[in-house]
């Protein structure tokens, strides 16, 4: 036993001379079995070790690392991208190895060191700022905006350009990969991390068809199949043009004519092919008391102005260039099938008529062409009736002839003279028919065709019962303030030179009295006239003005239902005196006195 215990001391106390051997040897060298980057540096000084890793490890300006877009690719080595071996951190890491700790995990950690070897990775600095000022000089290359496809119109002719996506370096997310492969000191592929921004729209082309079609001819605009009518309207290539419409939105480029340009062009054609509802003229056969047609009836038709638009864009995109417009049929009132009953339209209200003894020919015409107008008109129930609104164009291509009229103060020849006999025919029919009169307006002077009777003598109490109309500044108007319509008849006999204006609708117990004052404040005519006038002969007078006393008229009318009042009116009128005025050839001798026949209207 004391031997066996003197055996384990000398063990202890030999082994510890040898640990303590050991340690004395390798004072100041790195313990053996230590090796940095697989490079044995154990046995070796720090400045030994140092010089041993920096002259074997090559790395950093040897390694390749290649950064990859797609089929693009930079080389460039660690050191290029800021990895540097520290040399001296390395050795010092590599020197510690088994001198740190207690005493017992020294002695673990050499033994360790020596029979199995330890592998120390070599410490590096990284400079990430070479790494950023690499990556962005490649993000210089790569970067490109986003380009939108474009669209557009030079002339007549479509021009398209396709988008590009746009690409950004994500330089952060690009420096994370660099940095794990670098610190893994092998060679390698590091793909760049790219943001691709799609633009809103791509690609154009179909919308440049679209664009094309449109403007690939003219569009014609045209009445529907079944018009009589079959009237064109061409909006040429370089017009559209100007209506065409390219926006971009989130869905890509809309293309198709401007809605407000086409719209105001719809607007503004509109006026030249709406119709307006005609009713039906009749006449009123007093034996059958049954209403006969004399005019049919005619369907309006509206432009349906959103409705053609609609079509258009729908047409032209497609590539159509003869479109039809889209109307609204619009019924009139009357319609030919109507019956009086119906309409309240049964009986003769009132007839009243006026003479033209001593007209010309002319007059008579012009008389016969304005009284047509108004043959079979009918007026609906409260409704003002305008004669100026009812009546055409006064022109020589509409029948009626250059006669006498009033204008400016003067009796002068133009187109439409006798008019005036049918406006005071129709004024005096509302009157004595008890129809509210809205406007009127007399003569300048007396008239004497408006104060004849038949046989042609001169009433004077038709004095201030005369009316004028000048169309489109001077109208007669009168109400039909019953609940029936009200249907006029026209008739002309030049033989007995009368015009005669029948009402017929349904009599409703109304009945006229009135009363005149005559003409009063008469005042003489004035001095006869003579004015020369180049265009006549010498000798040759013509007298141009009649001579007319001024006077004053009041006429009081008070209109009954049943007996009792339904509403009283007053109608003044001034006369001015008028001159004889004669116009003569330069040269002429002028008599004392000269007097014609003709009046003017």
């Amino acid at each position: 036993m004391i031997s066996l215990a003197l055996g384990l001391i000398f063990f202890i106390a030999l082994s510890s001379a040898a640990l303590i051997g050991f340690q004395l040897w390798h004072s100041g060298v790195i313990y053996p079995g230590v090796r940095v980057a697989g490079i044995d540096v154990g046995g070796l000084t720090r400045s030994a070790a140092s010089a041993r890793i920096t002259t074997q490890f090559n790395f950093p300006s040897t390694g390749t690392i290649l950064l990859r877009d797609g089929g693009r690719t930079w080389q460039a080595t660690p050191a290029e991208l800021g990895l540097f071996l520290d040399p001296e951190a390395s050795v010092e890491r590599a020197y510690q190895m088994g001198r740190e700790g207690s005493f017992g995990q020294r002695v673990g950690d050499q033994m360790e060191n020596w029979y199995y070897g330890t592998d120390l990775s070599p410490a590096f600095v990284y400079d990430q700022r070479l790494a950023y000022n690499y990556v962005a000089s490649i993000a210089r290359e790569i970067d490109r905006p986003v380009i939108e496809a474009n669209l557009g119109v030079q002339g007549t002719e479509v021009t398209v350009r396709s988008g590009e996506i746009g690409r950004t370096l994500d330089i952060e997310s690009t420096l994370g990969l660099l940095a794990t492969q670098l610190l893994s000191l092998q060679d390698g592929v590091v793909n760049l991390v790219i943001e691709e921004t799609p633009p809103v729209v791509l690609d154009a082309t179909q919308q440049a068809e679209v664009a094309r079609n449109i403007l690939k001819e003219p569009l014609t605009l045209r009445l529907p199949a079944g018009e009589p009518d079959q009237k064109e309207w061409v909006i040429e290539r370089q017009t559209l043009a100007g209506m065409l419409s390219v926006e971009r939105g989130p869905q890509g480029y809309q293309v198709g004519l401007n809605s407000s340009l086409l719209r105001t062009y719809l607007s503004n054609l509109a006026p030249n092919v709406d119709v307006y509802p005609q009713n039906a003229r009749f006449i009123f056969n007093d034996d059958t008391r049954e209403l006969e047609v004399l005019e049919e009836s005619i369907t309006g038709r509206r432009l349906d102005v959103e409705e053609t638009l609609k079509v258009i864009q729908e047409q032209v995109s497609a590539g159509h260039h003869n479109v039809p417009l889209v109307f609204e049929a619009i019924k009139p009132d009357v319609e030919d099938t109507a019956k009086g009953e119906d309409l309240g339209i049964t009986e003769l209200v009132h007839a009243e008529s006026s003479y033209f003894y001593g007209s010309s020919a002319s007059r008579v015409q012009n008389i016969q062409a304005a009284a047509a107008e108004f043959h079979g008109l009918l007026i609906p129930p409260g409704a003002v009736f305008s004669m100026a609104s009812a009546m055409g164009d006064i022109s020589l291509d509409n029948g009626y002839a250059e006669a006498m009229i009033i204008l400016g103060g003067k009796t002068i020849k133009g187109v439409g003279g006798g008019v005036c006999q049918v406006s005071t025919t129709l004024f005096r029919a509302a009157f004595f028919a008890g129809f509210p009169i809205i406007e009127r307006h007399p003569h300048a002077y007396r008239v004497s065709y408006y104060e004849r009777v038949a046989g042609g003598a001169i009433n004077p109490n038709f004095a201030g019962l005369d009316a004028t109309v000048f169309v489109p500044l001077v109208d007669f108007k009168f109400r039909n303030d019953t609940d029936h319509w009200l249907l006029m008849e026209t008739y002309v006999v030049p033989s007995a030179s009368s015009i005669t204006w029948k009402f017929y609708s349904t009599k409703d117990g109304r009945s006229v009295d009135w009363e005149t004052t005559g003409p009063v404040n008469i005042v003489p005519p004035k001095e006869t006239e003579y004015v020369e006038n180049i265009e006549l002969a010498e000798g040759e007078i013509k007298q141009v003005d009649w001579a007319v006393e001024g006077a004053d008229v009041t006429v009081n009318r008070t209109v009954l239902r049943n007996g009792a009042v339904y509403f009283q009116d007053s109608f003044s009128t001034h006369y001015e005196p008028w001159a004889d005025v004669f116009e003569y050839g330069p040269g002429t001798e002028l008599p004392d006195e000269d007097a014609g026949e003709d009046e003017g209207d």
